[in-house]
């Protein structure tokens, strides 16, 4: 058959494209081989030789696309009609941009005003386009090619879902996945398109049900974001937060793969575990309703009423040994100091110094009456007081200014002496504690008296007890719990650093100009202060109210809002309505189960109809049914996760390794084709088929588990298998048999299996 000369015109367009990326970084070697070999002779030229290889590095990495396709389209623009009969202008889009000699562009990068077309143009907008073509490379080379040719009458008016290059996209969702998220930049549709380029300004909310993209459509809006306000952002960072560490290992290489190397990937928990002088590696649980105590936002008035609890005067009258005396420090005189100083500005740690310095001042004062009465009346032993008989001369003058001297290091000389005494230490340490955010967690939380106290008015007796929990011998040993974190980074604000005085700490929060965080809705409120604390007001926030299954479920996203920052700017709610993930055979059993775990919810439409209904395993051996169910998708080949509730996986993980069956990762750190996740992680997350195991568990286990189900049967993007032993939620039966009822095999012959 003879090969397609369009096709085979665009591959030597692309040959080129590659010589010329070649040649980039070429010159980019040698330019990082040239600063290496220039020798570092002042300071100043080696702090400039290091900052001329890092850009040099930078360079290089940006050049690397790998195996990755550097282009994967072009758009032919329309002409005008005084243009007619002249070529229109074309231009080729990719994830990076590439010129030529003369500096004439080979390539766009997508993010470029140019390209937006490439991603928005419809039937119904073309947005000036005549023609669009999209590529199916591997690697540099084009497998196939495309064409999408506008007319303003090209679509009716009804039409559902127009979609975007729709040869190109359904040919990418119908692939098997890697175990890896990867970049959607050849497929973004319009609405997805329109997000990832909206305004950086204020908060932007993401609401979108499973398959919507939401997740990748965030990471590609930090890579718009970097490349469209490069400057700011390099300074400032980008942040990006998922659920779980699982999930950041999901996603950590698709903005590498956009040439964006630079964004921090974190949890909220770890924004907290890896603050300068943290002391919480150790993690443990608790009960959901602790856990729910701990993230209301009520939370905040009892860490600011413990801290004050820790601002007291002296129970008894302090003796100080001072020399030859024995000063004292009354009770009295230490509430006068601890409610003068209590009613100044700043953090509990930073106001230490300037009680120190009003007690110091009391004491030495007394010092000096003591003295002031040992000395006989004739005596004037007191330098300054000689002072005001001197005369105006030079050498008068000079005498005057060492005798102050003098008297000055004598006041510092005995303020040093008398902090060294540890009767006064003490004192101080009762008065104002020099305290950390983990030690006064840890004495709060081990001490029933001290909770009630701190809760005062606040939380009921009940909630209040809730919150005591057995004494470690120190914080370090605490295993602090995703709750405690929230309370431990509030408690950061209203405390201040705990550091030695004299020692340089950098600043233990740092700020970002803008954060994506992913699963939103899972949040407690103190998780969110920790993020609005992070954010200079730009941020992007990506969930779905349906699947919300955390200790809160926010009803709205108004609920949310209301713990983040409002910089001049009011937050815009935007919705996906496409789910690309799930075929719509598997959506319409999972449309049964939210009709019922949040009937005010709206499913989002199936970009691709039809598909496998669920396959459905009634067994008595559940670990035994599982692993015939994962030798029989095994057999099918993709990737594979078995999604249970969490009391289900320890068996599950014995069944499978019993049966040689590896999941997880091997020794090298790669991705098994099998994953065995509880349902508490699988937000997120997508396999090509799916094996929800007992269901009924997966409800009853979790708060929300009806949502949570929801959230296991929207995770395929091929083939749903459920295995059960016990009766099915009464949602999921409705779902499987309207199913059958619209002529699907979900609970027939060949669908309905019995072990």
């Amino acid at each position: 058959m003879a090969p397609n000369p369009e096709l085979v015109a665009e591959q030597h367009y692309l040959d080129r494209v590659y010589q010329r990326l070649e040649q980039q970084r070429e010159r980019a070697t040698a330019q990082l081989s040239d600063v290496l070999m220039q020798g570092g002779v002042t300071p100043q030229s080696v702090v400039e030789r290091e900052m001329m290889a890092e850009q040099a590095q930078m360079r290089m990495g940006q050049l690397d696309v790998g195996h990755l396709p550097i282009c994967f389209g072009r758009i032919d623009r329309d002409q005008s009609p005084s243009e007619q009969g002249l070529p229109g202008e074309t231009f080729y889009i990719g994830r990076m941009g590439v010129w030529d000699e003369e500096q004439d562009p080979l390539v766009v990068d997508w993010r470029a005003p140019v390209a937006e077309p490439f991603y928005r143009a419809t039937g119904r907008h073309p947005m000036g386009l005549a023609r669009r073509r999209h590529f199916a490379c591997t690697g540099s080379h084009i497998d196939a090619m495309e064409d999408e040719v506008f007319r303003s009458d090209a679509l009716p008016a009804s039409s559902d879902v127009e979609m975007v290059g729709a040869g190109a996209l359904l040919a990418a969702l119908e692939r098997d996945r890697t175990g890896r998220m990867h970049d959607i930049v050849a497929t973004v549709q319009r609405e997805q398109d329109e997000i990832i380029r909206g305004s950086m300004h204020g908060v932007l909310v993401v609401q979108g049900g499973p398959g919507t993209g939401k997740t990748a459509v965030a990471l590609h809006r930090a890579a718009y974001l970097l490349y469209t306000h490069r400057f700011p952002l390099d300074r400032q960072g980008v942040l990006v937060v998922g659920p779980n560490p699982l999930f950041l290992r999901y996603i950590d290489q698709v903005l590498p793969s956009l040439g964006e190397t630079g964004v921090g990937l974190f949890t909220v928990d770890g924004l907290v575990r890896t603050l300068p002088h943290s002391h919480v590696s150790n993690r443990g649980s608790e009960p959901s309703a602790v856990a729910r105590i701990k993230g209301d936002e009520r939370m905040i008035k009892v860490m600011r009423q413990a801290v004050k609890d820790r601002e007291r005067s002296l129970a008894r009258d302090a003796r100080i040994p001072f020399g030859a005396f024995n000063l004292t420090l009354h009770v009295d005189e230490s509430a006068e100091i601890v409610n003068q100083v209590k009613r100044r500005p700043g953090t509990h740690n930073a106001r230490r110094r300037q009680v120190e310095q009003l007690v110091y001042k009391r004491l030495l004062g007394a010092h000096d009456r003591a003295l002031e009465q040992l000395r006989p009346a004739h005596d004037d032993q007191d330098p300054l007081a000689r002072l005001a008989g001197l005369g105006d001369t030079e050498e008068d003058r000079d005498h005057a200014e060492s005798v102050r001297e003098a008297a000055v290091a004598e006041e510092k000389e005995r303020r040093a002496r008398l902090s060294r005494v540890p009767e006064l230490a003490a004192a101080l340490d009762r008065m104002w504690p020099l305290i950390s955010p983990e030690e006064l967690l840890h004495d709060l939380l081990g001490a029933k008296a001290l909770v009630r106290l701190a809760a005062r008015g606040v939380l009921s007796d009940d909630e209040a007890d809730l919150l005591v929990r057995a004494r470690s011998e120190t914080f370090e040993e605490v295993p602090w719990t995703s709750a405690d974190l929230g309370l431990i980074d509030e408690l950061r604000i209203f405390l201040g650093k705990a550091v030695p005085r004299g020692t340089h700490a950098d600043d233990e929060i740092r700020t970002y100009g803008h954060v994506i965080v992913d699963e939103a809705q899972d949040l407690s409120p103190m998780q969110l202060r920790v993020l609005a604390r992070r954010s200079l007001g730009s941020m992007t926030i990506v969930g779905d109210i349906a699947q919300a299954s955390g200790h809160w479920t926010p009803s709205s996203w108004d609920q949310v809002l209301a713990h983040l920052p409002s910089v001049g700017h009011e937050a815009r709610l935007v919705e996906l309505t496409v789910n690309y993930r799930t075929p719509g055979a598997i959506m319409d059993v999972a449309a049964a189960v939210l009709a019922v775990a949040a009937p005010d919810l709206r499913m989002p439409r199936s970009a691709r109809p039809g598909g496998q209904p669920p396959r459905v395993v009634v067994t008595g051996d559940i670990t035994a049914s599982v692993v015939e169910a994962v030798q029989v998708e095994q057999a099918r080949g993709g990737t594979l996760a078995i999604v249970c509730s969490p009391a289900e996986e320890p068996a599950l993980a014995a069944a499978l390794a019993n049966a040689g069956i590896e999941v997880g990762r091997d020794e090298e750190g790669l991705e098994q084709p099998v994953a065995l996740v509880p349902v508490v992680l699988a937000k997120g997350l997508e396999f090509d088929s799916v094996i929800v195991v007992e269901p009924t568990e997966i409800v009853t286990d979790e708060k929300f588990g009806l949502r949570a189900l929801f959230v296991a049967l929207t995770r395929a993007t091929k083939r749903v298998t459920i295995v059960h032993s016990k009766d099915l939620p009464p949602s999921l039966i409705a779902g499987l048999r309207g199913s059958a009822e619209q002529g699907s095999e979900a609970l027939g012959a060949d669908a309905l299996v019995r072990r």
